[in-house]
């Protein structure tokens, strides 16, 4: 039947309100002891009909404003109208006000409790069940009311950083905002930190429940320990005496905890309805290949949304975004985020609540945290990659069996040093970096020999790419330093031995010396005896690397030290030392996190999860990109073994088809013709029509996998070129040493950037021009530019602008980020050749000018630039920005020619367009 827009909500709402526990009635058919919670439409107040009054226990305790779902956006204005029937006089009911005001539209649902201090309305996915209205009755004052009943801190034993994310905290709860991001170094007590205000919320706020969420199971059994041990400062008995806590391990929910932790992938698989295998749980999901279009969670009676008065996040910035976010967005709670290295997703998210912002160099100071000194080890083949000649015979390497076999390369391999221990693997590169970091140890550490003159290897962990790569390393580490298996252990998700044991050991025993992990350490695990961290893998991560330097920060005192695991030493862990085997210190890094790796699906699964009808556009994606990489390994034998086994199709148009299968102007084509085709039909014929022919290109693409050969070929042909292994060229160590002084090392960049500039101002153009006359700045070109880059990255590749930007970023001297390496350098030289005093981006400058500049052009003028005149003149700003000059030619180019081109512009300004267009040349590059 048709359903108007109010029938459509109401319908919706009715649907919710089942699903919530309650039942529905009408006003004419009465009966309050059907069940604990009764919903009645149209319910007669004072003021009107209510369109829903709320019962629970016979007695009225709330109301529902129903509105059109095109009522989602108008919301608040609504918020008097509801409140209004909620003061009103029932009918029949000698009411106070009713505390519990709903406006929904059935999609969008809005709730306030008018029991707080100050009543303000949130968003919740759904109604709250009778029960908690019920149990909520029963308490003397709100949630939100009672979080003004905390006490002052007790400060013993916190430290002063503790105390001041706990205050202001609890100030921003007693504010009512949903949400706080706590920021504190790694190693400053983060956790502690946390324990203390969940311990506080639930004795003095009197919270129900709260979840503590991580997003490995290595995080999750870390927090559980860190409670099991916790004693707060005003009761002598352990945190579990007093309050029950369960780590989340299956579907199962206890009622009766106040504590859960789990991780969020268990909680989403519980929200649906899923179980989840504990392997789901050892990796950040964030490195987890997902769907593109992720199931969402849906209401749940076992646990609704209000179950849990808080969400304590730890590690914010990882996993709390895209398919994951679901899982904050179901419950109405207050939300803490924790993490030492924001981004800007993570400020945004928490809607730039930050309520402690202690970072690593206040720790430092205040004597929380060590500091670090950087050791650098550079080698030939790192720094310049190498090449196999024709006709040399090596190693190949299957990568996941490990399985060797002798073969003859039939065309010359270049490689760089970013494909070692990847594609090329040069043991020698391995074996130098080891055997350097062998013979600098005793210069690093000097007081760290026995009573029988033999030096000690102070506790190591080395980063390496791969488990692969970490297997290699381990078995060069035990040759070099001459020592058995318990010396040097993996620390892997994929090792052999259980990775809790072994780290274990290597946190609290004598052995392992030496620990090497790919990522399963490099973010929240406390070793606190750990004195060397090595580098050997790069990291493109800025929070990433801040945290994987966190497992050296650690505070250890001597006898701490000596007990677990280096009797040897004199001192209290007073720094520690990263050696810099890849250059990870010097790479450049963005604030978000990008994949670590790809996507955690082998070529086998993409392969498999095809064949079995999984044809997303992810999906078919990731395997055409798998396809052209092979395409480029394979020889021809093999290639026509592909198309023999693909029914003649040769690898790129088996890709081709692949890419096709989603392409935008492919499914823009399918439409135009099924329209034509179809002409005067139907629209919903037209539409079923269109669906099958996009389903039928999707699958032609995939129809060849589901030969299980082709699969099975595929897959085996990919493993034999997984790795080539180089014992041919051997390595050697060009730079080794301290980095002793990172501002010294920023200054001599600075220096060496600016004598350049100096030494090439009168032999290229674009320098003639910045130390010629303010107006000749105008002349200056993008060619000219990228002609600059060209010839100072090839001479002085240390020069690059962004790697001296990051230089001025070290000397606290840069303002803002460069958008791209010539735009850099065009602020680089504006500063060095006098034009900036300081170091701006050149987008930034421009905007200034231009602001100055159309300010200057309409004051005291009656003439003002129309709307439609500044959208080309922002136009024009926004290219010389990009571009740095304007030609008429330009016009022909984005974004001019979709608006018009040069004729729209002369159209706009007449006969200043040449005039203008001149004047913008000259004063944005002023």
């Amino acid at each position: 039947m048709n359903l108007n827009p109010e029938q459509l909500a109401r319908e919706r709402i009715d649907s919710e309100l089942v699903r919530s526990g309650w039942v529905i009635q009408n006003k004419s058919r009465i009966n309050l002891s059907e069940g604990i919670g009764i919903a009645v439409r149209e319910y007669q107040t004072d003021v009107g009909p209510a369109d829903y009054v709320l019962f629970v226990n016979k007695k009225p305790v709330g109301i529902i404003e129903a509105k059109r779902a095109e009522e989602g956006v108008h919301m608040s204005i609504h918020e008097d109208q509801s409140e209004g029937y909620a003061k009103a006089k029932l009918k029949y009911c000698q009411n106070d006000p009713l505390p519990f005001v709903y406006e929904s539209t059935g999609e969008v649902t809005k709730f306030t409790d008018h029991r707080d201090l100050k009543p303000r309305s949130r968003s919740v996915f759904s109604f709250h069940r009778p029960e908690t209205f019920a149990e909520w009755l029963r308490m003397d004052k709100s949630l939100r009311t009672r979080l003004h009943d905390l006490p002052v801190l007790l400060t013993d034993g916190l430290r002063d950083c503790q105390i001041t994310a706990i205050n202001n905290l609890e100030k921003s709860f007693k504010d009512a905002r949903p949400k706080a991001l706590i920021q504190m170094a790694t190693g400053s007590g983060k956790t502690f930190t946390a324990i203390t205000f969940v311990y506080r919320l639930l004795k003095y706020a009197k919270a129900k429940r709260i979840l503590f969420l991580v997003d490995t199971k290595n995080l999750g059994e870390q927090a559980e320990q860190e409670f099991m041990s916790y004693v707060p400062n005003d009761d002598n008995r352990k945190f579990t005496e007093l309050y029950g806590l369960t780590r989340l391990r299956s579907s199962f929910i206890p009622s009766d905890n106040q504590v859960y932790i789990s991780t969020i992938q268990r909680m989403y698989s519980i929200l649906k309805g899923t179980e989840l295998d504990e392997n789901a749980e050892e990796q950040n999901p964030n490195e987890r290949f997902q769907p593109k279009e992720p199931l969402p969670v849906v209401y749940s009676e076992k646990i609704p949304p209000e179950f849990f008065d808080f969400i304590v996040i730890d590690e914010c910035h990882r996993s709390i975004y895209n398919l994951w976010k679901q899982v904050l967005d179901y419950f109405d709670v207050f939300q803490v985020g924790l993490t030492a290295t924001p981004d800007n997703r993570t400020f945004g998210y928490f809607k730039q609540n930050l309520v402690s912002d202690y970072g690593y160099e206040r720790a430092v100071i205040d004597g929380v945290l060590v500091p670090y000194n950087v050791f650098t080890i550079q080698t030939k083949i790192t720094k310049q990659g190498s090449k196999i000649e024709i006709g040399e015979s090596v190693d190949k390497r299957e990568r996941l069996t490990r399985k060797k076999f002798w073969e003859a390369v039939d065309e010359d391999i270049e490689y760089s040093g970013k494909q070692l221990d990847r594609d090329i693997v040069n043991p020698s590169t391995i074996r130098t970096i080891v055997r350097a970091m062998k013979e600098s140890l005793p210069t690093i550490f000097p007081d760290r020999y026995d009573k029988e003159n033999k030096f000690e290897v102070p506790k190591t962990l080395i980063f390496a790419k791969s488990d692969s790569h970490a297997e290699d390393i381990i078995e060069i580490v035990r040759e070099e330093f001459a020592e058995g298996n318990k010396f040097c252990k993996k620390i892997t998700y994929r090792s052999e031995e259980d990775p809790k044991d072994v780290l274990a050991q290597f946190r609290n025993g004598y052995d392992p010396r030496i620990a090497v992990t790919v990522d399963m350490i490099a973010t929240g695990t406390d070793i606190r005896p750990l004195e060397v961290l090595v580098f050997m893998r790069d990291v493109k991560s800025r929070s990433y690397y801040e945290q994987m330097k966190g497992r050296g920060t650690r505070t250890c005192s001597l006898e701490q030290l000596k007990a677990t695991g280096t009797p040897s030493a004199r001192y209290t862990k007073d720094h520690f030392v990263i050696i810099d085997a890849i250059g990870v210190e010097l790479s450049q890094k963005t604030d978000s996190r990008p994949l670590e790796k790809s996507p955690g699906v082998s070529l086998k699964d993409v392969l498999q999860n095809i064949a079995m009808g999984n044809t997303s556009e992810d999906m078919l994606t990731t395997l055409a990109n798998r396809l052209l990489r092979l395409e480029k390994q394979i020889n021809d034998k093999e290639k026509a073994t592909f198309a023999a086994q693909a029914n003649g199709q040769t690898i790129n148009q088996v890709v081709r088809k692949l890419l096709n299968a989603y392409d935008p102007d492919m499914i823009c084509s399918i439409e135009e013709r099924t329209n034509e085709k179809l002409l005067g039909a139907a629209p919903a014929k037209i539409d079923a029509a269109i669906e099958e022919a996009k389903q039928q290109a999707i699958e032609e693409a995939v129809a060849i996998f589901n030969n299980p050969d082709l699969r099975n070929y595929i897959v085996d042909v990919r493993k034999k070129y997984d790795q080539v292994i180089d014992h041919i060229n051997q390595d050697e160590v060009t730079q080794i040493g301290w980095v002793k002084d990172q501002d010294k090392a920023a200054e001599l960049t600075i220096s060496n950037f600016t004598s350049w500039i100096e030494a090439h101002k009168e032999e290229i153009t674009a320098l003639e021009i910045f130390y010629d006359q303010p107006y000749r700045r105008r002349e200056l070109t993008y060619q000219m530019i990228k002609d600059l880059s060209e010839k100072l990255t090839v001479e002085q590749p240390l020069l690059a602008p962004l790697h001296v930007w990051r230089a001025f970023e070290q000397l606290k001297q840069a303002n803002g980020e460069p958008k791209n390496e010539l735009m850099a350098l065009v602020s680089l030289i504006r500063k060095v050749s006098g034009v900036d005093t300081s170091l701006t981006g050149y987008d930034k400058v421009v905007d200034k000018n231009f602001q100055t500049w159309v300010f200057q052009k309409q004051a005291g003028t009656t003439t003002k630039f129309t709307e439609e005149q500044m959208k080309w003149l922002r136009m024009i700003k926004d290219y010389v920005a990009a571009s740095f000059h304007l030609d008429k030619e330009d016009f022909e180019l984005d974004p001019f020619n979709k608006n018009g081109g040069l004729g729209k512009m002369w159209q706009l300004f007449g006969e200043k367009t040449d005039e203008i267009i001149g004047e913008l040349n000259e004063v944005l590059a002023a």
